[in-house]
């Protein structure tokens, strides 16, 4: 059962990031816009039978949770606290699964996927760490000519810099790999 580290605000005034000592996961990220995409997931569906709560984000060793805007975080925090320690820690999961998992899209042809893998790769060194460390990720959903399309989660998910600077600060960053290619938010 995961228990928590350290509880910390993210650049979105509306989501928490919590820290845990037990990961809930081995590198596989469970985003959950509303209770109907939760309905496989116990520990999501538990978090969004609580008051206020509107995303849940969790990967390895933290999760994050967003509301409305109209709770008080101090008490909502005690509030989703106790699933989230009821939760299971993760099981050994293999890492080769996971980085297929996380790299295949599918109808991508092998030069396609080839460019799918350097984006990643950039994406895993320069962004992704920073939007973790604020309590969210993002996820390619698309590749199509030289258009990328991704969906941010947790915290970014909601969050108005995520749209604006962020995504151009990873097109730009991209553009020193492909000189043509165009980011969306999906």
């Amino acid at each position: 059962m995961p228990r928590i580290s350290e509880i910390e605000g993210t650049p979105n005034p509306n989501a928490l990031k919590f820290v845990l000592k037990e990961p809930l996961t081995w590198g596989i990220a469970h985003s959950y816009e509303n209770a109907e995409q939760a309905k496989n997931d116990p520990l999501a569906t538990e978090l969004f039978e609580i008051d206020h709560v509107t995303n849940v984000f969790y990967v390895d060793r933290w999760i994050t949770i967003t509301q409305d805007g109209s709770a008080n975080w101090a008490d909502l925090a005690r509030e989703v606290a106790d699933p989230i320690r009821a939760a299971p820690a993760a099981d050994k999961q293999s890492a080769t699964t996971i980085a297929t998992a996380n790299t295949i899209i599918s109808d991508l042809g092998p030069k396609d996927q080839l460019r799918l893998e350097k984006i990643n790769n950039l994406l895993d060194e320069e962004i992704r760490p920073y939007l973790q460390g604020d309590g969210g990720d993002l996820h390619v959903v698309g590749l199509k000519d030289n258009v990328l399309s991704v969906h941010y989660q947790g915290a970014c998910g909601t969050c108005p810099s995520s749209i604006s600077g962020t995504l151009r600060a990873i097109e730009n960053l991209l553009k020193s790999i492909e000189s043509d290619i165009k980011v969306v938010a999906t």
